[in-house]
């Protein structure tokens, strides 16, 4: 897959240590990877972690004065797959409602890109109608769902919910990539 460029959105579950290893192996399959982590992420795990093995810088902000102007559609642009894993309760109802209040949402929106989500969550959470009802609603809107799991949650439980494993997500992200093809970009003109 080499050349092809990947978003990574990082948000806040305990799942988040994982991103570590995805972006390792993206990158031993030639891919490149561009971290964007929500705030919440940063409390599981640091910046630094995935910026040394991305070597690039990993976004937090949307309104961060040392990026892009409009690091948002840069990002959206350049990416031939947004991933996000992990994919909480919180992001998916955002995508699945048109929110985008943050860095990773509005790069989620203004994408034209494959989305591949990987939720990880309580299993009582991922069961719940209206998590349900907005993974149903990603799906009709052409998004890709990997997992969750059976595994053993953050709660203790032993239950659906568990982060898919990062070979399972590496192997349904490089399916995406072969999938896509031709060009899907907006040009740009210039004022």
């Amino acid at each position: 897959m080499s050349g092809k460029e990947i978003v990574l959105g990082v948000t806040g579950s305990i799942g988040a240590y994982k991103a570590a290893d995805l972006v390792r192996r993206l990158k031993e399959r030639g891919c490149g990877v561009s971290c964007v982590m929500t705030k919440e992420a940063g409390r599981f795990l640091a910046p630094l972690t995935l910026q040394a093995l991305s070597e690039r810088k990993v976004h937090t902000d949307l309104f961060d004065l040392e990026d892009h102007p409009v690091i948002h559609t840069q990002l959206a642009d350049d990416a031939d797959l947004v991933v996000v894993a992990p994919a909480t309760a919180n992001v998916i109802g955002k995508l699945a409602n048109g929110l985008a209040d943050d860095l990773l949402t509005c790069i989620a929106m203004a994408t034209t890109a494959p989305i591949l989500l990987a939720p990880a969550m309580n299993v009582h959470m991922y069961r719940h109608p209206a998590v349900q009802a907005n993974l149903k609603r990603l799906r009709q809107l052409g998004h890709h769902v990997i997992g969750p799991d059976i595994g053993r949650l953050a709660c203790g439980y032993e239950a659906i919910g568990h982060l898919a494993e990062v070979d399972d997500i590496v192997q349904a992200a490089l399916r995406l990539l072969r999938a896509s093809s031709g060009p899907r970009r907006a040009v740009r003109r210039k004022a």
